[in-house]
């Protein structure tokens, strides 16, 4: 196992038995945006959300035609990278689809294997198996494309002792904000357009042998106005949780499709963080600026006690204080958990992240819907897109 990434175990592996094992992955390696401005954008995800540095690739490394930043918080990794000149590919991406993300790099033990069964079951190449070394070791990685443009990258890292990858090297930096207790991406929550939920649910279940485990009706997630329909995505040891999301019939938009319209397309919506103590994470993050949806009605923090039922035993955390923040609230039979979503973090309304603390309870908050998609569209309502 490699030294710099550990394991996540959720404990979900009884769910999952119908999962396929073609593709075993040890969880999630990196995730890479595309953005503008990278340097700035670093200095946004260290100050805002306390990332720290770890690594750069750019002209000082050899790289002539894009630069990156490495940030990492405990397990979650960050990949910020920004085109040099005008005609790169990824400038492109940029002026489509704005800051958002391309790669949801998976660590795996065999990227050559990934490859191989994944793309004679159907996926669509983006990088073949490629080596990559230097006096650290060597790295496999190898690409597929899953919906819109976005990719997932298989990398197998078990050879190499670096820093992150041959061709970076360590980022020195003064400026290193303490961490707000952001601890390991929970779940990636990817939007699809009309009618291409079971496509991809379909892709997923073939090319990776993932499994849905649940799914949310527009009975489910409605508002007066809105309705999307959304089903989970798994792997078999449950390290790595994929919701699709789709929209569906409502009287004004939905939020997927504001968001299919400023992104122009397929990609993923949001991050799900984990943190170990909601409370403290995102009072943090509130004083670094961080702006998250406008709370929630009183009724629903008088409802919270009938909703968690006997979880309101073992519940360790202040509802006032909980209110205080305008974190949600929901259970399952297994626990509960507490939630709460950040606005979009650049100009678009797209991308955005969830901060999550799981208390035993395995679902996605489906008690929270209303509530969360109500703020969502107060929101919308103000930038005129709902």
């Amino acid at each position: 196992m490699s030294k710099e990434l550990k394991s996540v175990d959720y404990g979900l592996e009884k769910i999952f038995d119908g999962a396929q094992d073609f593709l075993p992955l040890l969880g999630t390696d990196y995730v890479e945006f595309y953005v503008g401005n990278a340097k700035q954008a670093a200095h946004f995800y260290k100050t805002a959300f306390g990332f720290q540095s770890e690594a750069y690739s750019g002209l000082e490394t050899g790289k002539k035609d894009r630069v990156s930043y490495v940030l990492r918080q405990d397990k979650i990794r960050l990949v910020l990278t920004s085109p040099l000149g005008s005609a790169s590919p990824i400038n492109e991406h940029i002026v489509k689809h704005g800051d958002g993300v391309k790669v949801v790099a998976l660590w795996v033990e065999d990227a050559r294997s990934a490859f191989e069964e994944t793309t004679k079951r159907g996926a669509k190449p983006f990088m073949e198996p490629e080596v990559e070394k230097d006096e650290h070791g060597e790295v496999v990685r190898s690409g597929i494309y899953t919906y819109g443009e976005t990719v997932h990258m298989f990398v197998e890292r078990k050879n190499y002792n670096g820093q992150f990858l041959p061709g970076y090297r360590k980022w020195e930096s003064d400026y290193n904000p303490e961490p707000t207790g952001l601890k390991y991406i929970d779940h990636m929550v990817g939007n699809v357009g009309w009618g291409e939920m079971n496509t991809w649910v379909k892709w997923y279940e073939d090319v990776m042998g993932f499994v849905n485990f649940l799914t949310f009706d527009d009975k489910q997630i409605t508002t007066e106005y809105s309705a999307l329909m959304s089903k989970v995505m798994s792997n078999g040891n449950g390290r790595i949780k994929f919701p699709i999301n789709e929209p569906a019939e409502g009287i004004k938009k939905s939020q997927i499709e504001e968001y299919l319209d400023f992104y122009e397309g397929p990609g993923v919506q949001h991050l799900a963080v984990a943190t170990d103590d909601i409370v403290k994470t995102v009072a943090a993050l509130k004083a670094r600026g961080v702006e998250f949806l406008p709370p929630p009605p009183q009724a629903y923090y008088d409802d919270i006690p009938r909703r968690l039922g006997a979880h309101m035993d073992t519940m360790k955390e202040d509802l006032n204080k909980l209110q205080e923040l305008s974190i949600l609230v929901d259970a399952d039979e297994e626990g509960y958990l507490l939630q709460i979503f950040t606005k979009p973090l650049q100009d678009r309304p797209t991308l955005f992240f969830e901060i999550i603390q799981r208390m035993g309870a395995k679902g996605f908050g489906a008690g929270n819907f209303k509530a969360l998609f109500e703020s969502i569209e107060r929101e919308q309502a103000q930038r005129g897109t709902l």
